[in-house]
């Protein structure tokens, strides 16, 4: 994989920003529906690139390194970095 790819990928699926990959999936399912041969807008085409850019998305998630650091964690769960105010 190289950037391109990964570009063309993110472009298909419509990201924008932080994504999950509970998101990234059931973007899929709706786009392979939207695509698949047997639909009206569908073609074999479109349906394997659609299949190769989830591919790609998936292998990169797979892989990305994690940072359990308290910067990382505030970045991820923004409003729990207040907890303590909560009482």
């Amino acid at each position: 994989m190289d950037y391109d790819e990964f570009e063309k990928a993110v472009d298909l699926f419509g990201i924008i920003t932080r994504t999950s990959k509970k998101d990234i999936k059931q973007k899929y399912l709706k786009l392979s529906k939207k695509y698949h041969p047997d639909m009206p807008e569908g073609s074999d085409e479109k349906f394997k690139e659609l299949q190769a850019a989830y591919d790609i998305l998936n292998s990169y998630m797979d892989s990305f390194c994690f940072s359990f650091d308290e910067e990382e964690f505030k970045e991820q769960y923004p409003s729990f970095t207040n907890y303590k105010n909560w009482r």
